[in-house]
């Protein structure tokens, strides 16, 4: 049926030249902003997303997703030319990228990019396609204890996989679940946390808040900038790497795909995982004589397949499941939420025209993004000479425009502002901003489910281990917390030992 749905909307979208032009206006306006230093993905959708609200559903994900899959590929050009990543996926991309272009073959690592990105975007999402029904199928027999326990299980995983400390990742994981629990008590309609404020009461709306941390917070952080220390733009050339090099890479971009995908389908695990560890398990399969870090094809295709296949694997929780896959994925839930529809094994049953609306987008998205970005690199690269001070002003604008047409408050221009703020001095202190948002979304899930499962059970905690399934989080959580200790605690026996 989701099949039938994917063909549907597709026939519809080569049907509707709005949808095509939109679409590929979309990609352009991602390739564009992906490859400016200091608009990453997730900023891009946070700034957009407000100009959404006036459109169907089902165009408005079309938009929101071609604008994600471009932007993913624009990080890479940026990356490459410059040695500054656009986006957190394209951070290893520079590391054999520069270098490349560097020695006079920018073209060929552009185009390398390209191939690779698109490549990997495809695998990722036949993937999807294939995994995300499944998942949604199992996922339709859990009930309040089981999606407590999975939220818990987010959570964690956020913690640990969130770039810095883990204390670092916690601290910002409460503070997201402390601004989740503001407003009129979902039980029992008392209002909390709300200091005597009648804005507060209405809860801390997510759209403001990810436009604050994401979008005013890097528009912050690219004006504190020395811009003059940025390197110039080196020559393009051509555009395609030899066809022999590209056909000798396949094994590097199906790796990479795969370990993108995988790494994109476990919850708040992010590209910037799935990129390091494409590079990392590259270098250990090289050939002899292979330069990485010196200009290796290998230590572009690896990364960038990586980073596009992992858009499709945060597509399979954020579905089926209503958990964020990453940062990006976490401003779409909050797309679907303004539409009216709530994400999870629901969606699959009740509107599966949007699940086939979701694939489709991304499969034109991915395919749009091939041959659009062939013909707009040249452009792009004018585009980046735009004086900084300009394109922040103008991003800057956008936050505030974006948070103030949610519900035409100033009020939420105050929030973003202070997410904005807030933001900042977490950057300067090395604490992620991805985690608060994860904690905003994950938070009111967990209350929810948490306190409706303790009301079934009159009381008891039983309830989560009785039921295999959540039982089987626990224990899952569980080991995600210990095995990091593992070693920790071997190496402080031995020392016992010793002494």
């Amino acid at each position: 049926m989701l099949i039938d749905s994917f063909a549907q909307v597709s026939l519809s979208i080569l049907q509707s030249p709005f949808l095509m032009v939109m679409l590929c206006l979309s990609v352009l306006l991602g390739i564009i902003l992906g490859a400016l230093p200091g608009i990453s993905s997730t900023m891009a959708l946070a700034i957009f997303l407000p100009m959404t609200y006036g459109m169907e559903p089902a165009s408005a994900i079309i938009f929101l997703i071609a604008l994600l899959v471009g932007s993913v590929f624009g990080g890479s050009i940026s990356a490459i030319l410059i040695n500054i990543p656009g986006t957190p996926g394209a951070i290893v991309t520079q590391f054999d990228g520069f270098p490349m272009a560097q020695s006079g073959r920018a073209g060929h690592a552009l185009g390398h990019a390209l191939i690779a990105s698109t490549l990997g975007g495809l695998i990722g999402f036949v993937v999807l396609i294939l995994i995300a029904p499944l998942v949604a199928q199992s996922a339709m027999a859990f009930r309040s204890p089981e999606f407590t326990m999975l939220a818990v299980f987010g959570l964690v995983l956020l913690a640990f996989t969130a770039k810095g400390s883990t204390f670092a990742g916690i601290l910002s994981g409460v503070i997201g679940l402390i601004c989740g629990m503001v407003g009129f008590d979902m039980m029992t309609d008392i209002a909390r946390f709300d200091f005597g404020s009648h804005t507060l009461q209405n809860g801390i709306d997510l759209i403001p808040v990810t436009i604050g941390i994401f979008g005013l917070t890097e528009v912050l952080r690219t004006i504190s900038l020395d811009q003059s220390k940025l390197p110039k733009v080196p020559p393009i050339g051509s555009l395609f790497p030899p066809l022999k090099e590209v056909a000798g890479l396949w094994k590097t971009t199906l790796r990479g795909s795969a370990i993108g995908t995988f790494i994109g389908a476990v919850p708040a695990a992010g590209s910037a995982i799935a990129v390091a560890i494409a590079y990392a398990q590259e270098q250990r399969f090289a050939r002899p004589g292979a330069t990485f870090g010196k200009g290796e094809p290998a230590g572009i295709v690896a990364p960038e397949s990586a980073n596009s296949a992992n858009t499709g694997g945060a597509m399979i929780p954020m579905i089926t499941l209503g958990i964020p896959g990453d940062s990006m994925s976490a401003v779409l839930i909050g797309a679907l939420l303004i539409h009216g529809l709530r994400p999870g094994p629901m969606l699959f049953a009740e509107n599966p025209t949007i699940v086939g609306t979701i694939y489709a987008a991304i499969f034109f998205g991915t395919v749009l993004t091939f041959f659009i970005g062939f013909g707009l690199i040249r452009f792009v690269v004018l585009v980046m000479k735009t004086p900084t001070h300009i394109l922040m002003a103008a991003i800057a604008l956008l936050c505030v425009v974006g948070a103030y047409a949610i519900r035409n408050s100033v009020s939420d221009i105050m929030i973003m502002i202070a997410f904005g703020g807030l933001g900042y001095i977490m950057l300067l202190m090395r604490i992620p901003a991805a985690p608060l948002a994860f904690g905003i979304i994950l938070g009111p899930i967990m209350e929810e489910n948490f306190r409706r499962s303790l009301i079934l059970s009159k009381g008891s905690w039983s309830i989560f281990i009785e039921r295999p399934v959540s039982a089987t989080l626990i224990v899952i959580t569980l080991a995600t917390i210990l095995l990091p200790l593992l070693p920790a605690i071997g190496r402080k026996a031995r020392m016992l030992e010793d002494d």
